[in-house]
């Protein structure tokens, strides 16, 4: 009740002063009321909208460099989680083939389903992309790694599970 005897004080006090205004007044608020509102919209919905659109389509390459790097990844996941076909004999095949990445010191032992790579002086880069191969062509799971770092060169070994499983 005491909220409705509020509301009608304040617009019968709206009211008068209204009826106290000049027609000078009463046109400008007539004019500048519209004008208000419509700067108000345009600046809540309108303006932050035009604005993630213009910056969205500047971002378009850039997002879809992401999603392409995100889909190989993807494929990458699928071909690591499906049963591998290699036989230990094509797996040791394609660590020796690959072991060149690592430099001309290293060395790959194979015993039985296991495999020991050695090296001296080879790079980061060398050495992710002699593992990522060993983990994605032969299927072959890095078991233990002994690394020394010196002066930007990696030198140690790594122990490799290679696939028991022979081809269907």
């Amino acid at each position: 009740m005491r909220t409705g005897l509020v509301l009608q004080s304040w617009k019968s006090a709206l009211h008068a002063r209204w009826a106290r205004s000049s027609a000078r007044e009463q046109q400008l608020v007539r004019i500048g009321l519209p004008v208000l509102l419509l700067a108000l919209a345009w600046f809540i919905s309108v303006g932050p909208s035009l604005q993630t659109l213009r910056t969205a389509h500047a971002q378009d390459p850039q997002l879809r460099a992401q999603l392409q790097e995100m889909l190989q990844l993807q494929a990458q996941a699928h071909a690591l989680q499906a049963p591998s076909s290699a036989t230990p004999q094509d797996a040791k095949t394609l660590l020796e083939a690959s072991t060149a990445t690592l430099g001309a010191s290293a060395r790959l032992v194979v015993l039985g389903d296991r495999a020991t790579a050695s090296f001296q002086g080879s790079s980061a880069d060398a050495l992710a992309q002699w593992l990522s191969q060993a983990r994605l062509n032969a299927h072959a799971l890095p078991l233990e790694l002994h690394l020394d770092q010196s002066q930007g060169l990696w030198s140690g070994s790594v122990v490799l599970q290679l696939p028991s499983r022979t081809a269907p």
